[in-house]
């Protein structure tokens, strides 16, 4: 046999050098990318039979086999593949990044037969390189088929390699690692261990479509050999079933149950199965899966997304943010692609066009899938609600581009019934004539916001209010303005005005009535509680509660003033509306006793506010101090129907012990 020694050039070995240190960042994928190429090799030779009959009967039993010799302390990755020739070796595994496989479908093209390659895994050409990273010494024999004489190639990936002719080759190719020492002292990185290579396999290379073959594991030994000393029959070890691959109606429920346990590690059937097949320029297969249940994670930081991705059946990587949005992180599953730009390692996703296109449809097919559950599939629709709603609706926030799709999908709670959710179009359906608006409340729970004063004239009129209780609802109906050209609108904010316009010629008199009347006390409220609100004034949508705090149309609610606090952002205080009920007797007293406080004589001395009043029996302080008793009562009063109508709404009082000490002394002088 003849040798010829080879030096790598300076920047060839820079390269390898680079690439066994830095490229990968898991030594397991060695394993990967040399089954790859081999699956590259076997699929090879199928496609050359095609061209050369006579190579027909070299395919009778296409395989891959892994052998193990823990004495010697090496691995060999065998295929029965296309093989190379002497030629091949030294142009292709002598030359970093020339791929034999870029090679291949480029003469496929040429040859307009590139419609048969779409099995083909190799890009670059480094990775049978990656070896280096697990082994001190790499041989390649190979021997093409159709050919008699074989190749040797062998490197340590320092300076040299040599290659030379051998006669006995068998067809195909086998890659024999002299594993590193230090590896093999380390059981999680022990490539001689049979437990690890089946590990790495049914990771990385579970559904390649062709078998790979080990020897058959032995209670006793983990070596080639039986306990006896006959060699073990050899096993398949990855099950080559990529069910997303094969037609629907040869995949029982049963299997699709079982990939997604093994892929989610979850203990319970999907809720939904969901499979998609792309067509055209660029093709890609996915079988997603909507859970039963949330994680218990899913609202903590670092919360795992994304569905696993391969390449032509060889496993990418586990958790592909870039095809799955983070409201979706619950979505579980399997996206296939023929062809992606990945970097060189195949770990790390380019952004391109390709990427984005997978994107978009794969989130477009999920959001269909849950709008067919709603009326196909109630129950299961409520359910996965229930579970995942609080994620979906943060999509409202992030993609504008299926805002629209979104809502479609959600439900909320609403007054008309407290067991069932509806949607927002069958709230529109259910609209009274002449209604114009979408009406909502948040709050932190249904019975809050039932019990809030805000809810009285809806509930008086009978009109249907949307219950939002969910964190995420304080933020994102700020930034959806309609629904199918229905404003969303917050009872509580903004005037309310729920009467039709023969209401209001009805009661046009009276509420001018009312604002006359109560002018007064509006304009000195507004003065007394300017601390606190930024108007006072009379309220239409109250009909039992004395008073209720309202924002200005476009403030931030104190909810969400509190949210971003929580999340050390510096939020001015925003003051609000005072809404008094000009019908509660409350007010109207309040009103009556403003109006009969006595104006003081020219030259008396002003009113001090703040003076003790006069005890039981004890007469009254002559002029101003008089007046000073009655005005400080009066503003205690105000003060107290401000603190009750902040109660009322969950607000929390900026000075909690003086309100209670208002409450007690107003208290001890009414007994």
């Amino acid at each position: 046999m003849s040798t010829e020694t080879f030096e790598f050039q300076v920047e060839a070995r820079q390269l390898l050098q680079m690439m066994i240190h830095s490229i990968y960042s898991n030594k397991d994928v060695f394993l990967r990318e040399l089954i790859s190429n081999a699956s590259d090799a076997l699929d090879k030779l199928r496609l050359e039979v095609l061209r050369d009959d006579a190579l027909r009967e070299d395919t009778s039993d296409l395989h891959i086999s892994l052998e193990v010799d823990k004495k010697e302390r090496t691995l060999t990755v065998r295929d029965n593949g296309i093989g190379m020739s002497h030629a091949d070796v030294v142009q292709l595994i002598g030359t970093i990044a020339n791929s034999g496989t870029a090679k291949f479908l480029k003469e496929l093209k040429e040859s307009q037969d590139a419609g048969n390659s779409e099995e083909l895994i190799g890009q670059f050409g480094v990775g049978f390189y990656s070896s280096f990273m697990v082994a001190d010494e790499v041989t390649l024999v190979t021997r093409r088929a159709g050919e008699s004489q074989g190749t040797r190639w062998e490197s340590t990936g320092e300076g040299t390699y040599t290659v030379g002719s051998v006669d006995d080759a068998p067809q195909g190719t086998a890659v024999t690692l002299r594993l590193k020492p230090e590896d093999t002292e380390d059981q999680l990185f022990d490539y001689t261990s049979g437990w690890k290579i089946r590990e790495i396999v049914k990771r990385y290379s579970d559904f390649i479509t062709w078998p790979i073959r080990m020897a058959a594991e032995s209670a006793g030994s983990e070596d080639d050999e039986s306990v006896d000393g006959t060699p073990r029959e050899p096993e398949t070890v990855n099950s080559m079933k990529a069910l997303w691959a094969r037609p629907k109606s040869e995949v029982t429920d049963a299997e699709y149950n079982e990939l997604y346990k093994h892929i989610s590690h979850d203990w319970t059937d999907p809720l939904e199965t969901i499979r998609m097949q792309a067509e055209g320029t660029f093709e890609y297969q996915a079988l997603l899966f909507l859970p039963s249940h949330a994680p218990q994670d899913l609202f903590m930081q670092g919360h795992k997304r994304g569905v696993q991705l391969y390449v032509k059946r060889v496993f990418i990587m586990d958790e592909c943010e870039a095809l799955m949005p983070e409201y979706l992180r619950f979505v579980k599953g399997v996206v296939d692609a023929q062809d992606l730009s990945l970097n060189v390692s195949r770990e790390i996703l380019q952004q391109d066009r390709q990427i984005q296109l997978m994107h978009r449809r794969l989130v477009k097919k999920v959001l269909s899938t849950v709008k067919d559950m709603m009326s196909a599939h109630p129950d299961r629709y409520l359910t996965f609600w229930q579970e995942f709603g609080r994620v979906v609706k943060e999509g409202l926030l992030s993609d504008f581009e299926n805002r629209d799709a979104i809502l479609g999908i959600s439900s909320f709670g609403t007054t008309r019934d407290e067991e069932k959710l509806t949607t927002l179009r069958e709230y529109v359906e259910r609209m009274k004539e002449g209604q114009q608006h979408i009406f909502y409340m948040t709050g932190e729970s249904r019975s809050a916001i039932e019990s809030s004063p805000h809810m009285e004239a809806f509930q008086a009129k009978g009109i249907e209010v949307l219950l939002l209780t969910d964190p995420v609802d304080e933020v994102w109906v700020q930034s959806v303005p309609e629904f199918e050209g229905k404003q969303l609108l917050s009872i509580a904010k903004g005037e309310v005005d729920l009467d039709t316009e023969e209401e209001k010629k009805e009661v046009e008199a009276e509420r001018e009535k009312q604002q006359q009347d109560f002018a007064d006390l509006l304009a000195w409220m507004t003065k007394e509680l300017a601390e606190h609100v930024k108007e006072v004034r009379l309220s239409s949508r109250l009909t039992v509660s004395p008073a209720c705090i309202v924002g200005d149309t476009h403030d931030v609610t104190p909810a969400l003033e509190n949210m971003y606090r929580a999340m050390g952002q510096e939020v001015p205080h925003i003051k609000r509306i005072l809404e008094l009920n000009p019908t509660h007797g409350l007010v109207s007293g309040l009103r009556t006793a403003h109006a009969n406080l006595p104006v003081p004589a020219e030259g008396e001395a002003a009113p001090v506010e703040g003076e003790a009043a006069p005890t039981e029996g004890e007469a009254a302080p002559a002029g101003g101090a008089a007046d000073a008793v009655v005005d400080a009562g009066l503003s205690e009063a105000a003060e107290l129907l401000y603190g009750l109508a902040l109660l009322a709404d969950g607000g929390e009082l900026s000075d909690p012990s003086r309100f209670i000490k208002l409450m007690a002394d107003r208290l001890e002088r009414t007994l």
